[in-house]
């Protein structure tokens, strides 16, 4: 059909309905050029394709935050290329949502190696819980690599919010968590053959550029959202870097090279659950707004599939598995850090030390606590089994009573009967 109208239009000329506007070849010029400078423009932001592809089957992935945003696009598309999953998730196994989840997961993937075991992030006796499960195994289990896509955000303008264990949750949760459970996984990590190729890739933000220096804490009177956030996010990326050199420092039974590589990624800003929460301010009218400019987020921010892009290309460029850990992926090519004291040891020592602390501090501390509710819920027990108790003799004793006067009028009317 579109050939015969060409040649009608050739012939004859546009036809009556054809727009008045259409027919002036300077604006059809205009919005032609118009469209392909937004598609251009729209491309960009969208950020770069990564092109990496590597046999995953038998690979074994640990992912936190796998279920939203960004990290469930890379747990689905490692699944999708036969890796064996494991999500760590704030829910139980058991949960009804999040077994649909897996299971509508391993329909789309074609791919029944995902799994889900429960870390809650905010805890550090529920990470310590999981660890040690973990590395509790004889031969050491297989590990291939681990991505730490889980992160929280307190939007702008709310108050500062704590953890039960009375951490910071930012801080808690986009960094502590991360350096209390690569700590307990270390073992794991520097036991796995040599032939496999281990990475630990940490998504991070370009926040971090204007973060406050580590040297000193975030005080409550200049704490706000977006410092904390920053500081979170530099924390993990010096974390990193000692990491790496934890690791490279370790000397293998076999004398070969450590073969675990920690890389980071940006992967930019996405339309995520995060960024739509920071963006709508954590308010229903900051949602109406969000909702009412969507096209503007659409237009300037990535969709999660583009989003996941550099941290797929972390996963599976075989270049990346090579050399020196502690690279930066941005756009799916390795950039330069935006600040110094990424790699400054002496910040990244006194660093490690103030987490080791905290960590061994805030868990004695619960652990006092659990011990006092488990004492609370013995006695609690105890008293419900000598309620029970004198419920049961305090039963046998009414029993007993209503028996003798029971006989009592039973020999009554005998009485009775014998005298007439």
């Amino acid at each position: 059909m579109p050939i015969p109208f060409f040649f009608a239009v050739l012939e004859n000329g546009l036809p009556e309905w054809w727009p008045e506007w259409a027919r002036d070849p300077w604006t059809v010029f205009q919005v032609a050029a118009t469209a392909g400078f937004l598609y251009v423009l729209k491309r960009y932001f969208s950020g770069a394709l990564s092109l990496a592809e590597r046999n995953m089957h038998g690979r074994v992935v640990m992912i936190t935050g796998g279920t939203s945003g960004i990290g469930a696009i890379v747990a689905e598309q490692l699944a999708a290329r036969g890796a064996q999953v494991i999500l760590l998730t704030h829910l139980p196994p058991s949960n009804p949502f999040l077994a649909d989840y897996i299971g509508e997961l391993r329909a789309r993937t074609n791919n029944q190696m995902i799994y889900a075991e429960q870390v809650d992030l905010a805890s550090l006796h529920s990470v310590r819980q999981f660890a040690t499960k973990w590395i509790d195994n004889a031969p050491p289990r297989r590990l291939d690599m681990i991505i730490l896509c889980a992160a929280t955000l307190t939007p702008p303008g709310k108050r500062r919010i704590e953890t039960e264990e009375g951490i910071e949750e930012m801080w808690m949760v986009n960094y502590l968590a991360n350096f209390h459970l690569l700590g307990i996984l270390s073992p794991a990590l520097r036991a796995q053959p040599f032939d496999r190729d281990v990475r630990i890739i940490m998504p991070t933000c370009s926040s971090y550029i204007k973060s406050p220096s580590l040297d000193n804490a975030l005080i409550k009177k200049e704490w706000s959202p977006g410092k904390a956030y920053a500081r979170s996010k530099l924390a993990l990326m010096v974390f990193g870097q000692a990491f790496q050199k934890h690791l490279d420092a370790y000397e293998r039974p076999d004398k070969l090279p450590m073969n675990s590589r920690v890389i980071f990624v940006d992967p930019g800003f996405s339309r995520t659950p995060g960024m739509r929460r920071w963006l709508t301010r954590g308010s229903l009218w900051g949602l109406f707004v969000y909702l009412a400019t969507y096209l503007v987020s659409w237009f300037f921010l990535k969709s999660p599939l583009m989003g996941a892009q550099s941290i797929l290309c972390a996963a599976m460029d075989p270049d990346l598995g090579k050399g020196q850990g502690g690279k930066l992926i941005k756009e799916c090519i390795e950039v330069d850090f935006a600040r110094l004291d990424v790699k400054d040891e002496v910040v990244a020592k006194k660093l490690w030390e103030a987490s080791d602390k905290l960590i061994e501090k805030t868990e004695k501390e619960q652990a006092a606590v659990r011990v006092l509710e488990k004492k609370r819920q013995d006695e609690k027990e105890k008293e419900k089994k000598e309620s029970e108790k004198a419920e049961e003799i305090e039963s046998l004793v009414n029993s007993i009573k209503k028996g003798k006067e029971a006989e009592k009028k039973t020999s009554r009317r005998k009485g009775k009967k014998s005298a007439q």
